[in-house]
Formats: C-alpha cells, sequence, structure tokens
C-alpha cells in the first residue's frame, strides 16, 4: 500500500468516476484502475463497485476512505513542514466549542505574534472533532468544558486518546434570552418554567450523544429544542423565537451581546472549563501566550 493509492481512491470517490479521476490526476485511465485493483487485493475489499456511468463506492470502501483521508492529511501536514520548509509560513492552530473567552485569548495572541506572514487556524466546532483535532495534531490545543455529569467519561476518552486536560475555572449554569422576553425580569429561572420555549443546543454530529454535549443538563428533556452549529444563528433563533440557551454567563461583547440577557438557572450544574494538549508535549511560544490569555479570564 503506498501513499499515492491512497490519493487515488479518494479522487475516484469525490469523482465517482475513474475518467474524471484519472484525468484529475495527470494518469492513464488503465494505470489509475490498475493501481486500484492492486490495493483491492492486498486488502481483500472491494472498494468501488463499477456501474455504466462511474464507480460506486461501496460500505466497506467508504469506510477505509475514512481512514486513507487521515493518512493522506496527516503525510501533506509531515510533507509541507519538513520538504517544503524554505517556503513555509509560520502556523499555529486551535481548536474550541463554542466560547467566545476562547475566541478573545486567540485574537491577542495573533496580535502579539502578527508576523509579516503567518498562517493560523481557529476551528469552532463540535466536541468530538476538538478531541480529534488534537489528538491527530491538527490543533495544537483545544478548548473544552466538562460538566458533572460528562467528567468521568471524558477523562478516558482523554488518557484512551494520549491528551492531558488542564482545568483553567468552573461556572455555574445560566440562561440566556433576549431582554424583552416574557421571563427576562426574574432572578431566576426554572427549566420547567422555560419548558414552552425553543431551548437552543450545539449539534454534535457523529458524536450527537449525551456526553458531548458542551451544556450543562445534557439529559434534560427539552420540550421544544433547536440544533445549530454556529453561535451567530443561536442568538439570531432566540431573539426571533423567544428561545433561550443554558450557558456559563460569558457570551462576551460580540455577536448581538447587548440584546441577549442573562438570568440564573435554578437547576444547576457545574462546568469546568480548561484546556487540552497531547501528552508530554511541549507547547510553542504562540502556545504558551494562548493558555496565559486563557487563564486571565475573569
Amino acid at each position: 500500500m503506498t501513499i499515492l493509492q491512497l490519493k487515488y481512491v479518494i479522487a475516484i470517490d469525490e469523482e465517482c468516476s475513474m475518467r474524471k479521476a484519472a484525468d484529475r490526476l495527470y494518469v492513464s485511465q488503465p494505470g489509475l484502475s490498475s493501481a486500484v485493483r492492486d490495493l483491492e487485493n492486498e486488502l481483500g475489499i472491494q472498494i468501488f463497485e463499477r456501474v455504466h456511468n462511474g464507480v460506486v463506492t461501496t460500505s466497506a470502501g467508504a469506510s477505509f476512505i475514512a481512514y486513507a483521508r487521515h493518512a493522506v492529511e496527516q503525510f501533506e501536514i509531515i510533507e509541507n513542514k519538513y520538504l517544503d520548509s524554505k517556503n513555509e509560513k509560520p502556523t499555529f492552530s486551535v481548536s474550541m466549542q463554542h466560547y467566545t473567552f476562547a475566541v478573545n485569548a486567540f485574537i491577542e495572541t495573533v496580535k502579539k505574534f502578527d508576523l509579516e506572514e503567518y498562517q493560523y487556524y481557529i476551528r469552532e466546532t463540535q466536541t468530538g472533532e476538538v478531541i480529534e483535532d488534537v489528538k491527530n495534531m491538527k490543533s495544537e490545543i483545544g478548548v473544552i468544558a466538562l460538566s458533572d455529569f460528562n467528567k468521568t467519561t471524558f477523562k478516558k476518552i482523554f488518557t484512551d486518546a494520549s491528551l492531558e486536560f488542564h482545568e483553567l475555572f468552573t461556572r455555574n449554569s445560566y440562561v440566556y434570552l433576549k431582554k424583552d422576553h416574557p421571563l427576562a425580569k426574574k432572578k431566576e429561572i426554572s427549566l420547567e418554567e422555560l419548558r414552552d420555549y425553543p431551548c437552543m443546543v450545539f449539534d454534535q454530529g457523529d458524536y450527537n450523544s449525551f456526553y458531548y454535549r458542551e451544556e450543562a443538563l445534557a439529559t434534560y428533556d427539552y420540550k421544544k429544542a433547536i440544533c445549530t452549529n454556529e453561535r451567530a444563528t443561536s442568538i439570531e433563533l432566540m431573539l426571533g423565537l423567544d428561545g433561550y440557551a443554558v450557558g456559563a454567563a460569558m457570551l462576551g461583547d460580540s455577536l448581538n451581546a447587548s440584546d441577549i440577557k442573562v438570568v440564573k438557572l435554578k437547576e444547576q450544574e457545574v462546568l469546568t472549563f480548561g484546556y487540552i494538549v497531547r501528552k508530554g508535549s511541549a507547547l510553542s511560544e504562540m502556545g504558551k501566550l494562548f493558555v496565559k490569555k486563557l487563564k486571565a479570564v475573569k
């Protein structure tokens, strides 16, 4: 098995055609077909099923290609870093759940390292992706929150993935809702009082289980729930639908925050905020500053 064969099957999967993939890869179609056939024989699985108008990826092939994509991504990272070092731009990447304070820490870090050229990455994404990004060296640091409910489970996940969790601070549970919401004037709100209003929760994709939820009280059975994957969308929905979200009262100063009010939630569950890194890894200078900015959060 070669990295070239992996690139071949990825291209065929994306094009759904041997001919189009061959044109894209600048190789002959017979040569491409032969390389794939050799790979299928070596693996003992059928990756593609030939049909009259192209090819269809089999279920076994789809599973293999998912691993192939990851392998090719890692190969290209190494290739770019060590084989093209003359043209390499300074890089830094972090992954995080949907938290404004982490975005602000990233902003402050970039300001300090505003070099002539650079390529920095900030990935605001799902819980499982944050873990995978750090585990697979796609990001140097991941910012994540653990609840009382999932803390034990995640500690095992971190151990299995050779990751270390470093606690930053803890926060109680609050409700976000628009300032003119019917319940906005209350000093404390219960989930029962909110039952007839839609709750905004972050979609966790393939990791959509209670344990991967960003919000506290993950097992609560919301009567009405809307899943989103962006903070801005979540806030717009709250404003337009008299909705609400459960959070840690850390909305920040952007994204229509002035239109949102934070009220204490009667049902409490503490969220523990922290960051994850690969076990035994040494942080870069940017990584050290980013962590310092995270620790400065009040």
